[in-house]
């Protein structure tokens, strides 16, 4: 709410979308909303169905603990297959000679293609080498790998036989990684040999033998790994493809690999060149899906379940009218496939509307910043989604980076993962789209399956740093509970009834598609985190503000959850990691502004009795190293600083509200009281200012 200017699509946009004007989204939302069953059962026909589900049987539901357990079903009595529709569908409607991907490497001139055909006949393989592996409905298999088409493969693959995939990101450490294999009981493991990020090698298959080490030494073995020989080039799905010329990339040597005769196989062994059979396994469309694993605010990670038939519907139908998808897009998604993002729109949504889509290894400011939009430029890219962190790392590499490509073909530019500041969406409006393209500026989580808040392309006017109206189905409100708003016990506020502008925490009054299910293994957790400080409401976690023109905007986590870069990650994950430093008697983790992250880490130390109060140059490496190996490289803190005294109350709580504004700047305490000690406060005050 930052900045009133509204930016309108030029005339002329507005007749190529699916919805065409506000008042068309009024009606077809008014629908949604009132008759949710109808809405989404019609819909549902678009896709292949084994058997149909019924508008009578399409919703069933409970929100509130109150009155009982909560669940949500969605076409209960339907039958379907995603990689069915994603694939076979297509095939057989004559389009199995359209690119499904345009595949690049890290290395520039490493590039393949791989047609609807073609992707179909990869996937019957490796089914069929999963099922002969003993895979069947309902086993859960993991993969753990860079952004390659064989990892599409395994996703659709396990998607047809019925298989649960639990992707994880391939930038988790060993111990993260294991931690998720044995949590969602995974039989098997799909890994690559090692990928290159920029001039970097990673040895994924080092990582991988860790966690299958620790996960062996807690009798949680794994039955089966499959490796692809990603730095083979020849061994890998597609041709052959051109030696590098690029600077910083050598050809590998003296790379070896440690492989277990009797768990470990070569994807290019294992996977027969050709193979005609592996028939779908129809499933009911509450089967699960999915498992992907998001940072909990108690440390442990959440195996957020997706269901078959409401994912499939919602992954397509928010592709279809945010990105305003069409036969001839070429769409890509910069997101990796390790994150919902990459799930639900660089997988499944483009898929199941049968557009081609992009597939980026690399980085972008590798071999330079002008990277992403050579790509846009070589492959005629129409509708780009991209995070504000990546937008404002380019930002500060300068303009010429953009401009001296071709980036006529752009008509939608996406942003996701955290709330766009309005300078990074007006460059992006105004450098990389020219001032000519649509912003689609979307909110949603790893819990929703895909788009919640949006603007629609051609049917809403655009603001920077507005997050738009709710897509179809989506119930959108903003409440207070009775401690913030000082109301009696009991008492919930909904701010969108009164139409005021104060914040609030967002919340759904209702079911969508593709909500998540539960958290694997632990639906108490799933009705405690989601459902119990709002009964009747989905709590996403997140404030948000309604304007008087029914957009919202996003203001950020209201709970111990860190948005760093895109990712959200558990303070309690960071200081758990601290902690089990020798010298460490106790940390704090909060978020601090950073101009290209969005949010960066900033943690407050209290060392032992034994040493002095001091974080030498040593301690500090010791603690991010700590931190990237129990978690990952990006959870690695920016900045840490002794705290011989944290701020707490005479219970002892950690009062992490003061220590954000503390390092962030904000000498504005509000009450504090409660404080047992706070004369700490002038001297955490004082440290932080050398930071700056």
């Amino acid at each position: 709410m930052s900045d009133s200017k509204v930016y309108y699509p030029p005339e002329g946009l507005a007749n190529e979308r699916y919805i065409s004007s506000i008042d068309t989204y009024n009606e077809w939302y008014r629908k949604s909303i009132k008759q949710p069953a109808e809405f989404w059962t019609n819909i549902s026909s678009q896709f292949h169905w084994e058997v149909k589900p019924r508008a009578e049987n399409a919703l069933s539901y409970n929100f509130d603990l109150k009155k009982g357990h909560i669940f949500i079903r969605w076409f209960s009595d339907g039958k379907t297959n995603l990689c069915y529709n994603c694939l076979d569908r297509h095939v057989k409607n004559g389009l199995g000679s359209k690119v499904a991907f345009l595949w690049e490497g890290n290395d520039p001139n490493d590039r393949k293609t791989i047609t609807y055909q073609e992707l179909l006949t990869e996937v019957i393989a490796f089914g069929s080498t999963l099922r002969r592996m003993g895979v069947s409905k309902g086993d859960r298999v993991a993969i753990y790998m860079p952004m390659v088409i064989e990892q599409v493969i395994a996703v659709l693959a396990c998607a047809r036989i019925g298989a649960i995939h639990s992707v994880v990101f391939a930038g988790f450490s060993a111990e993260s990684l294991s931690e998720r294999l044995m949590a969602a009981g995974s039989r098997v493991l799909v890994t690559c040999d090692g990928a290159w990020r920029g001039t970097k090698l990673i040895d994924l298959m080092k990582v991988a033998n860790e966690a299958m080490d620790i996960c062996e030494s807690k009798t949680r073995p794994l039955e089966h790994c499959i490796v692809l020989r990603h730095l083979t080039p020849e061994k890998r799905v597609g041709a052959p493809v051109p030696v590098s010329d690029c600077p910083g990339i050598r050809p590998v040597q003296n790379f070896s690999i440690r492989m277990r005769a009797d768990r470990d196989v070569w994807w290019d062994e294992a996977v027969p060149p050709v193979e005609t059979e592996c028939p779908v396994e129809w499933m009911d469309a509450e089967d699960e899906l999915f498992i992907l694993y998001s940072s909990g605010s108690t440390g442990r990670p959440k195996g957020l379940l997706h269901t078959t038939g409401g994912y499939m519907v919602y992954a397509a139908t928010t592709a279809k009218y945010v990105f305003d998808l069409h036969p001839d897009d070429v769409y890509w998604c910069t997101a990796d496939i390790g994150w919902i993002t990459g799930h639900s729109y660089l997988i499944y949504g483009p898929l199941l509307n049968g557009v081609t889509s992009v597939i980026f290894e690399g980085l972008p400011n590798w071999p330079d910043y002008g990277r992403y939009w050579s790509i846009v430029e070589r492959y005629r890219v129409t509708k780009f989604y991209t995070a504000p962190t990546v937008i404002r790392m380019l930002i500060g590499a300068g303009e010429e980076h953009v401009k001296k490509y071709d980036r006529s073909s752009l008509k939608i530019l996406g942003s996701v993962g955290e709330p766009i500041n309005p300078s990074a969406w007006k460059w992006y409006y105004e450098v990389v789209g020219d001032s000519r393209c649509a912003i689609v500026d979307t909110f949603w989580q790893t819990e929703t399956g895909g788009h919640m808040i949006t603007t629609l392309p051609g049917a809403m006017p655009m603001q920077p740093g507005c997050a738009g109206r709710p897509f179809f189905g989506v119930d959108a409100r903003i409440i207070k509970n009775e401690f913030d708003t000082g109301g009696k016990a009991g008492v919930m506020k909904d701010l969108s009834d009164d139409k005021c502008v104060e914040e609030g925490c967002l919340v759904f009054a209702a079911p969508w598609p593709g909500i998540a299910r539960t958290i694997y293994g632990d639906h108490k957790r799933f009705e405690d985190v989601y459902f119990k400080r709002f009964p009747g409401y989905f709590m996403s976690g997140d404030g948000a503000v309604l304007d008087s023109e029914n957009n919202f905007w996003i203001t950020g986590r209201m709970d111990d959850m860190l948005n760093m870069s895109g990712h959200l990650l558990s303070t309690v994950e960071v200081e758990s990691a601290m902690v089990s430093h020798p010298l460490v008697a106790e940390a704090a983790a909060v978020a601090r502004h950073h101009k290209v992250k969005g949010e960066c880490l900033h943690c407050f130390v209290t060392l032992k009795d034994c040493v002095p109060q001091i974080i030498t140059p040593e301690l500090r490496q010791e603690l991010v190293n700590l931190v990237r190996a129990k978690i990952a490289p990006f959870a690695a803190p920016d900045y840490i600083q002794a705290a011989p005294v944290l701020p707490k109350t005479r219970s002892g709580k950690i009062i992490r509200r003061i220590l954000r504004k503390i390092a962030n700047g904000d000498r504005e305490f509000g009450d504090t009281s409660t404080l047992a000690d706070p004369s700490c406060l002038d001297y955490l005050c004082a440290e932080v200012e050398k930071t700056r």
